[in-house]
């Protein structure tokens, strides 16, 4: 059983005018949202193997904040730069690529790939993943490199409105 988190980064600030888009970071309410996702996954005692981020400052921070509430180092968060501007197609390649010895594995990145990539990866589908928001699914297969649709099961869907 694989077990993929698909975390969409916190609200970003569109404050500085200078800043790219990759080094955007977050606003207050993505240094809010961030964390209180973290503690939603804590309660659900969700303790991933591996996390992956886009170098998007948005992203990292929020992997960072996240990784704070689940005991997950956040030096051992691997910054995948493909995850950045990724088309679905990316995506998949990136989970199908992970290493079969983590059984779990949150990505954090952007829309409307992450929303996309859920619709195409689940059998269930959803409209669109808010900022912070987080998708469960389960893989009834032992290497990521099989992951699909066909052996995916839809878990959970949270975001930072439904949570307390």
């Amino acid at each position: 059983m694989k077990t993929l988190y698909l975390l969409r980064h916190a609200k970003s600030s569109w404050n500085f005018d200078e800043l790219s888009d990759q080094e955007r970071p977050l606003n207050d309410r993505g240094r809010d949202d961030a964390p209180r996702m973290g503690q939603a996954l804590a309660k659900r005692d969700i303790k991933p193997d591996l996390m992956v981020s886009s170098p998007a400052v948005r992203a990292l921070s929020t992997a960072v904040l996240v990784a704070r509430e689940l005991d997950y180092p956040h030096n051992k968060i691997v910054v995948e730069p493909s995850i950045y501007q990724a088309e679905v197609d990316d995506i998949i390649d990136i989970i199908h690529k992970l290493p079969d010895s983590a059984s779990s594995a949150i990505l954090v990145g952007h829309n409307p790939t992450f929303t996309d990539t859920v619709n195409e990866l689940s059998p269930s589908s959803i409209n669109e993943m808010p900022t912070a928001a987080v998708v469960c699914l389960r893989f009834d297969c032992k290497r990521w490199e099989d992951v699909s649709r066909a052996n995916a099961e839809f878990y959970f869907y949270d975001y930072p409105r439904n949570v307390n």
